[in-house]
């Protein structure tokens, strides 16, 4: 190293080295020992290195892991280009893939110089540099900023082959003026958590590299068990690869906690699943971990959010992964993430300005989001603002396990009120989904603790989530929630609460939507025994589970007794409610459906024509209420003997779901069947069959192919294909 020191060295009387105060020496080596001249100070000079002979490698390259997959990315990293930088979530095998590379193009011969930088910070860097300048040029190591502009320049005057890895670049400002050079004979590859825009550009190709596919995941699995003499049942071990979405080092330090504890697949999924342990509990010990790694899955993403939080606007990101640790990572709806609900909870639990608590923006939140979108802690992709953030199942777990309970159940809450706000009265059909699948995340997230149930009732989430289950035509699911919802709220408010009264009206609408006509009925008419009890007869409740109670009467086959209900429920809606209340337009559908059922077509019809005209003043056009009056005008002109009226009014009705409710909705699934039904009665089979063939592929694909609404769509497709072949 080169010392300055000072003639006066120690007690400052001239002492130490002998030399006269005030007067510095220049020392150099030589072949025969030291040569000393007179200078304004000592300066030792090593040695200078002879140039390393070529091929040469500088830096440790890790070894490839045990059981090393192959991917699509490698391929990648053989396409020209001056340098390639891999980017994506920690933990999903880049320096692994780097790695692979490094060793192959050195085993090929196809590098002269391969430098391995562990690119943790500039000094890092630079000092990675200045050894490969020491060893490649004879540089001098000690002044390593000049070492390394010297490595740099050596890359860009010699014509040797060249591979330069920067692994883990945790900022991309440290590589300011460290790029590199462009080189027809030299290549780089970078790799990073970083989505930065200062990471590409000219020459800088960018690879996203993500989770392992399903295949090649179960591939990992069996080979690492089969190195341990260990097989497994290959649906165990895929289940397992999707329970730790598919991310290479879940997978592997798994693996290794399976060998060490001599744990079947299945055993090892139990214990993942327990929610009353941490992941932390489910892997090895950092003493422990397989493939020389440094840090368990648990602890992969702590300093990417630290980063992130630390980044403008300070103090959102934490708070907003804890958020999107609650929701479902497929995606999760930009208008959830921007609710009042979030942005209270981010400014709560945010950091304060000045001692108060800061208002929270929406640009403020599309900003937190771009930020752990850079950091890799999540996909942000605002183009499709139904599923707008996806964050890995590993790191929601790990952020969820770092919360303690009071902070858990604060998060859950405002997830569920941001889902309840953003949630419309009729969403299309994509954001739908979206929700359902994210409240469905949230609700087994929280039922362990309880926190979505106030002494005041159930959270208005539960409500809205089973709504949009049964309006979805998804009868399994919702018997399957309806039932759980019926249990938690009779365990936590009571078997008389108001809102176990709406579980179980839930739970016998599911029956009846999932085919039970009659048991529907008779669910609904023990209901209204507890209801009457507890409410009166002409509660608004009571008054509603007798609605349902006349409609699943009729949809039994007991016509007669469905329109005497609705006949005596008339009377009773019209005194409590008025004649322009939705629960009296909904009687007075349901008695004009029935009487058309029971054989008068021309009665249901002016009935269904007064009704409509009332639908359109109250509830407007585009009222879901309001079409289905509509839809059941159309059929109830055909059975009056107008097939083509019915047809023109279909046609026209379907134009208008489409454009209200979409092309996927149920409902507008239903109107395509009756229009094609109304076709073929009309005479026109071939477009029966061209209408049915098209809308069993839809309900197959929205639906699925063995929804009960798609086998029926089937056997009219095929039936009306018969009777077009008879002519």
């Amino acid at each position: 190293m080169a010392d300055r020191v000072p003639g006066e060295y120690g007690s400052g009387r001239g002492r130490g080295y002998g030399l006269r105060a005030g007067r510095d020496v220049e020392v150099r080596a030589a072949a025969g020992g030291f040569a000393v001249g007179a200078a304004e100070r000592v300066t030792l000079h090593a040695a200078p290195r002879p140039p390393a002979q070529l091929p040469h490698q500088v830096g440790v390259v890790p070894a490839v892991a045990q059981s090393f997959q192959a991917r699509p990315e490698s391929a990648e990293l053989r396409a020209p280009g001056p340098c390639h930088v891999l980017t994506g979530l920690g933990g999903v095998g880049k320096t692994q893939l780097a790695a692979a590379h490094a060793h192959r193009a050195w085993d090929a011969r196809e590098v002269d110089v391969l430098v391995w930088v562990t690119a943790a910070g500039r000094p890092a860097i630079v000092a990675s540099y200045a050894q490969a300048a020491a060893e490649l040029c004879g540089a001098d190591p000690s002044e390593p900023e000049q070492a390394a502009a010297a490595f740099l320049a050596w890359l860009r005057a010699k014509p040797h082959r060249w591979l330069v890895l920067l692994d883990d670049v945790a900022d991309p400002a440290d590589l300011k003026g460290l790029w590199p050079p462009d080189s027809p004979t030299g290549r780089t590859l970078v790799t990073t958590r970083r989505r930065d825009s200062a990471l590409t550009g000219t020459g800088r190709r960018r690879i996203d590299v993500g989770p392992f596919t399903p295949d090649e995941a179960s591939a990992y699995l069996a080979g690492v068990l089969a190195a341990h003499d260990r097989t497994e049942p290959a649906v165990e071990l895929a289940a397992l690869a999707e329970e730790l979405g598919r991310l290479p080092l879940a997978l592997s330090q798994a693996a290794a906690y399976l060998a060490d504890q001599a744990l079947t697949v299945a055993a090892y999924r139990a214990l993942l699943a327990d929610r009353t342990r941490t992941l932390a509990h489910a892997l090895p010990a950092p003493d422990a971990l397989p493939d020389d790694q440094r840090i368990p899955v648990a602890a992969a993403w702590s300093l990417s959010a630290d980063l992130a939080d630390a980044s403008e606007p300070r103090g959102l990101a934490r708070p907003l992964l804890a958020l999107a640790a609650m929701l479902d990572p497929n995606g999760i709806p930009a208008d959830v993430l921007t609710a009042p609900a979030a942005r209270a909870f981010l400014a709560r639990k945010g950091r304060r300005v000045r001692g108060r608590t800061r208002r929270v923006s929406a640009e403020q939140v599309h900003e937190a989001l771009r930020v752990l979108h850079r950091l890799s802690l999540a996909d942000h992709t605002p183009e499709e603002p139904q599923r707008a953030l996806h964050v890995h199942a590993l790191v929601q777990r790990t952020t969820r396990d770092a919360l303690t309970p009071r902070r858990f159940a604060a998060c859950a809450r405002a997830a569920a009120d941001a889902l309840a706000e953003a949630w419309p009265d009729q969403p299309d059909f994509a954001l739908a989904q979206a929700l359902r699948a994210n409240a469905a995340v949230l609700i087994a997230l929280s039922e362990p603790t309880g926190c979505l149930y106030r002494r005041s009732g159930a959270h208005l989430l539960l409500f809205r989530y089973g709504a949009s289950l049964a309006g979805a035509l998804q009868a399994a699911e919702a018997q399957e929630f309806y039932r759980a919802f019926t249990e938690a709220t009779t365990r936590h408010l009571g078997r008389g609460h108001w809102c176990t009264l709406i579980a179980r009206r839930g739970a016998a609408e599911a029956r009846g939507l999932a085919g039970d006509a009659a048991g529907a009925a008779a669910a609904y008419t023990e209901l209204l025994q507890d209801q009457m009890r507890a409410f009166g007869p002409h509660d608004v409740g009571t008054l509603n589970v007798r609605l349902s109670v006349a409609r699943w009467q009729g949809l039994s086959g007991d016509t007669e007794g469905a329109v005497a209900a609705f006949g005596a429920l008339l009377e009773d809606m019209l005194r409590v409610h008025g004649p322009d209340h939705a629960d009296t337009l909904a009687t007075r559908h349901g008695l004009a459906q029935y009487h058309g059922q029971s054989g008068d077509a021309e009665g249901a019809v002016a009935a269904f024509g007064a009704l409509l005209d009332d639908a359109l003043r109250i509830l407007g056009p585009d009222d879901q209420r309001t079409l289905t009056t509509r839809h059941n005008l159309a059929s109830s002109r055909g059975r009056a003997g107008d097939a083509e009226g019915a047809v023109a009014a279909y046609t026209a009705l379907l134009d208008d779901m489409l454009r209200v409710l979409g092309p996927d909705d149920p409902h507008t699934l239903h109107t395509r069947g009756n229009l094609a039904n109304w076709l073929g009665d009309s005479g026109d089979t071939a477009a029966a069959v061209a209408g049915y063939t098209a809308l069993v592929d839809d309900m197959a694909r929205v639906l699925g192919p063995d929804h009960p609404d798609t086998r029926i769509a089937r056997r009219s497709a095929e039936a009306w294909r018969k009777a077009d072949r008879e002519g």
